[in-house]
């Protein structure tokens, strides 16, 4: 990861400083680019949230190869970690690689290492082109994301999808209002509840809602029969001063948990802070900008990397906190001082 890291570093200058902690503070206010909207809270909490949690350390137990598998979308994956839909490698990554190449590099790896890779949508059209390419060139092994288009266009991206051969596509809700498209005129916006229906009803793919950060529309997600949630905020990308995904996600997990698919997308960086995210909720994560320095320092290489050291360090934080299987993962391995007043600790 040394050597993918350097190499990214060289590729992506002027756009990702590739941080030894990817926490939003180097690059505040770069979008484009691969920094947070404004003064990047958004994406600076999503970090902090995640640190701010503590796992409770247990060993006098037999949990000593834990099974990281889970099943998700119709696919059995090897583990809960998911590639977050990122393109626009010319105007956000610094273009040394070709789209072409970083998402054969994202879903190519994924898929070798027993997970999935997501797509990203946007404008120009060849981002969103290259994606379905790609997925049909993995026998459908992968989630394109369509961004919330005004009709014509979302329906057509959605038949595209589906002819890619994917099983599950997802429809990112919360680039309503990404300053990037803004600033090349494509009109997107949000969605009402009805025309949502209309949408996931006239498709046959699982359909995916991403930018969920309340538990009232979480519910609106399962009321709209979505397969299930990404709870998100764009990466801090699109609205300054949300707060961290962590923060809402215990919130949003207990209003919708066992009735519709729930993943976490904003500032997992580790196997630690994938555990963290299953013990408050979800059942998978996404990770964005760490997968983008692992394709565009190393191509497959550098995702399957990534991910070995990501499941690596997922084992040892499962080891660590008596966790034998994901199903096992909740809320009792957090740390909560507040629960221990009074207690023989």
């Amino acid at each position: 990861m040394k050597e993918i890291r350097k190499i990214a570093r060289e590729r992506m200058k002027g756009y990702c400083r590739v941080c030894p902690v990817c926490d939003g503070k180097a690059c505040a206010g770069e979008v484009p680019g691969m920094g947070g909207l404004g003064t990047g809270s958004s994406f600076m909490a999503n970090v902090a949230a995640l640190s701010a949690r503590k796992l409770n350390m247990r060993l006098i137990h037999d949990a000593a190869t834990p099974d990281t598998r889970i099943h998700l979308f119709g696919k059995d994956l090897a583990l809960p970690v998911l590639a977050a839909p990122i393109g626009g490698v010319s105007f956000n990554m610094g273009g040394e690689i070709s789209e072409e190449d970083y998402i054969d590099a994202v879903l190519g790896g994924c898929r070798e290492q027993g997970t999935l890779g997501c797509t990203g949508d946007g404008a120009p059209d060849f981002i969103h082109e290259t994606a379905f390419a790609a997925i049909r060139k993995q026998n459908g092994a992968g989630i394109p994301f369509i961004k919330p288009w005004e009709t014509p266009e979302l329906y057509q991206k959605l038949e595209k999808a589906e002819a890619s051969g994917a099983e599950a596509v997802g429809i990112d809700i919360d680039a309503a209002g990404l300053i990037t498209l803004r600033l090349m005129g494509r009109p997107v916006s949000p969605k009402p509840p009805e025309r949502l229906r209309e949408i996931i009803e006239n498709t046959p793919l699982k359909c995916i809602l991403k930018g969920i950060m309340t538990p009232d529309e979480a519910r609106l997600a399962v009321d709209v029969g979505a397969a299930g949630i990404v709870v998100s905020n764009h990466g801090g990308r699109v609205l300054d001063g949300t707060p961290g995904v962590a923060d809402v996600l215990p919130a949003v997990a207990g209003a919708v948990k066992g009735q519709i698919a729930i993943l976490a997308d904003g500032g997992v960086r580790t196997g630690g802070d994938v555990l963290k995210m299953l013990a408050m909720g979800a059942d998978a994560v996404m990770i964005g900008r760490p997968f983008s320095v692992a394709a565009v320092g190393g191509l497959r290489e550098g995702v399957r990397t990534y991910l070995e050291r990501i499941a690596s360090e997922l084992v040892q934080a499962m080891i660590l906190t008596g966790c034998p299987d994901v199903a096992s993962v909740g809320p009792g391995i957090l740390y909560d001082p507040a629960a221990w007043e009074g207690a023989d600790r």
